[in-house]
């Protein structure tokens, strides 16, 4: 049976679609261009200093270049559905826990690539090494901006109170909240977005993340270390340490009324937030940072903390691996590594961008002498359908309207 057209109308087409199996490159972009999936928008400084490095690097290379701003949500919410069907993605961005945890099976092992370019000649170790995280053990992400969590705090007010030195132990730390609170300051506050991470790095200096996991996967709320962890607390909370508003922030609220104003002087958060609250604390606050203490007899110390990135990932589909890792090494090193981190103030990726943007620069010795990571809140957020009930009766813990010992019989019964 001959056909007497040569060409297929549209509609025919779209019809045959639907039964035939099309080579994902043949319904997407050209394979001499590269697609690059950003979580970003285009409007943010990070949008805007990446359009800026593709826009140099092609003018440069010549290599095509399809960048698409696709949003923090249309990211999480398309690239998972868009890799499986096979549309055209060489490069995309994301956190670096849900990348480890969620898209392993999609990337391309990136070890040969790094040797080739010797890309962790001027990397930070720590932050490469947790992109091995991902699958077997092999350098499958690419990591830029990094960020750690840790206790950031205004040094005017640690200098009103007569404290000299930051705490590295739990002691320590009791000292200086007692020192603020005899001159008058409230010595921390918390929003409620960020309570998990309180919990769970106390627990994972008690006894390690891989332990907080079982604990809140497998219900062992009687597990001692979780009174343990909520005595202390609640001796925080009885002894006046936390803000009075701390049982009912909701972010950003904490951050931005008492310690970009000066009201509390300690705030358990990321190396983003000095620039989150910049133009309510104003050009004059002095930022300091300082780990989580270490508690007696713990599973671990200052050396260990949540740290992380934003990494860049390549489909182990692609056809243009060699110009996708171009790509990223330009966005991640030098020129536009630099630029992107003064933007966004942010930390370099980069170790020869040695300066820092001012207002993180004390997070720079946090990350130089981290050696093991924790990843998000440490665990207590695995169980997704507990998180709420956690998070719920953590703040009033914190906020001093529940016992260590009703804590840990509420959360045994939720589980």
């Amino acid at each position: 049976m001959g056909l007497k057209k040569k060409l297929l109308s549209a509609a025919l087409c779209a019809a045959m679609v639907g039964t035939m199996a099309i080579p994902a490159a043949t319904v997407s972009a050209a394979d001499d261009t590269l697609v690059y999936w950003s979580m970003w928008e285009s409007t943010e400084p990070q949008g805007q200093a990446i359009q800026e490095a593709v826009d140099a690097y092609v003018a440069e290379t010549g290599v095509k270049v399809d960048l698409q701003f696709k949003g923090r949500t249309g990211n999480r919410e398309a690239l998972q559905p868009a890799l499986d069907g096979g549309t055209q993605i060489d490069i995309f961005d994301e956190d670096i826990d849900r990348v480890n945890g969620m898209y392993g099976k999609y990337l391309l092992d990136l070890e040969d690539l790094a040797k080739e370019a010797n890309y962790e000649e001027t990397a930070i170790p720590a932050m490469m090494s947790a992109c091995r995280e991902a699958g077997d053990g092999t350098l499958k992400t690419i990591p830029y901006q990094p960020n750690v969590f840790a206790f950031f705090y205004n040094k005017d007010l640690f200098e009103q109170a007569g404290i000299e030195s930051e705490p590295t132990t739990w002691a320590e730390f009791l000292d200086v909240c007692q020192k603020l609170k005899d001159a008058g300051i409230t010595p921390m506050t918390m929003d409620d977005a960020y309570a998990t991470s309180v919990i769970g790095y106390h627990l994972g200096r008690l006894v390690g993340e891989e332990k907080v996991v079982e604990i809140v996967t497998e219900g062992k709320w009687d597990d001692p270390a979780v009174l343990q962890m909520a005595q202390d607390i609640e001796n925080l909370a009885t002894s006046g340490y936390y803000s009075e508003m701390v049982g009912s922030n909701v972010w950003p609220a904490g951050q931005n009324t008492e310690l970009a104003l000066g009201t509390a002087a300690m705030y358990l958060n990321g190396s983003w937030l000095p620039n989150e609250v910049k133009d309510m604390a104003g050009p004059d606050f002095k930022w300091g940072c300082f780990a989580y203490p270490a508690l007696e007899n713990g599973a671990n110390g200052v050396e260990t903390n949540n740290f992380g990135a934003q990494v860049f990932g390549i489909n182990k589909d692609t056809k243009l691996a060699k110009e996708a890792f171009d790509l990223i090494t330009y966005i991640t090193k030098g020129e536009y590594d630099k630029k992107l981190s003064e933007m966004s103030v942010g930390i370099p990726a980069d170790t020869t961008n040695a300066e820092w943007p001012e207002m993180v620069a004390c997070a720079k010795p946090l990350i130089d002498n981290s050696t093991t990571r924790f990843t998000w809140a440490v665990g207590v957020e695995t169980n997704v359908d507990m998180t709420p009930i956690i998070k719920e009766n953590f703040i009033k813990l914190m906020a001093g309207t529940m016992t260590a010992d009703e804590f840990v019989e509420a959360m045994k019964s939720a589980a």
